[in-house]
């Protein structure tokens, strides 16, 4: 009847806002950055940052928290992680709604081409987080909430193309394979 048509044409309506990705630009500048070496997972003290410290600065970062360590800061004293180097202009793109993994090839795929310009960096990051409460994880798993309801993966190219993969889950979660 009516009723069933008017809830149709709310729907379509409003599911198609919904699905349609909401994009933001930021320009992140005399960003502090990690040393990063594409053979090196474990870093080298006064050469390269390891993995691990790169993905915390990268949580640093995502999150506008300071990297200067001043005392002063309720907030936090996280300073970057040695050896680092100050970058004039970094550029940070955040593309926020239900994105299917082929759109995230693609998006690889179009951040690679970076590369092809000898001034831009020497490397790049991309994250992609699921909803902290999503009913699904990895495998056949549930995703258990629980805390931080963890659950992302962030890749790390390379000029020369290797990449690194950083994932993380919740303590109760299948890692994947």
């Amino acid at each position: 009847g009516a009723e069933g048509s008017t809830l149709m044409s709310y729907f379509s309506k409003n599911q198609i806002q919904a699905l349609k990705p909401k994009i933001t630009f930021s320009t992140l500048r005399d960003l502090q950055c990690p040393v990063l070496q594409s053979n090196d997972l474990q870093g080298k003290p006064e050469e390269s940052c390891s993995t691990e410290e790169l993905f915390e600065w990268l949580g640093a970062v995502l999150n506008q928290v300071s990297l200067d360590n001043k005392s002063s800061s309720f907030l936090s004293t996280y300073c970057c992680p040695e050896p680092n180097t100050v970058v004039e202009k970094a550029f940070l793109c955040t593309i926020t709604g239900f994105i299917i993994p082929e759109k995230i090839i693609q998006l690889l795929e179009q951040l690679c081409c970076y590369f092809s310009d000898p001034k831009l960096a020497y490397w790049l990051t991309l994250t992609v987080h699921g909803f902290a409460d999503s009913p699904v994880s990895w495998r056949e798993s549930e995703h258990g909430f629980h805390k931080g309801g963890e659950n992302l993966y962030n890749f790390v190219i390379f000029r020369n193309l290797d990449y690194w993969l950083h994932m993380a889950v919740g303590a109760h979660d299948d890692c994947p394979p």
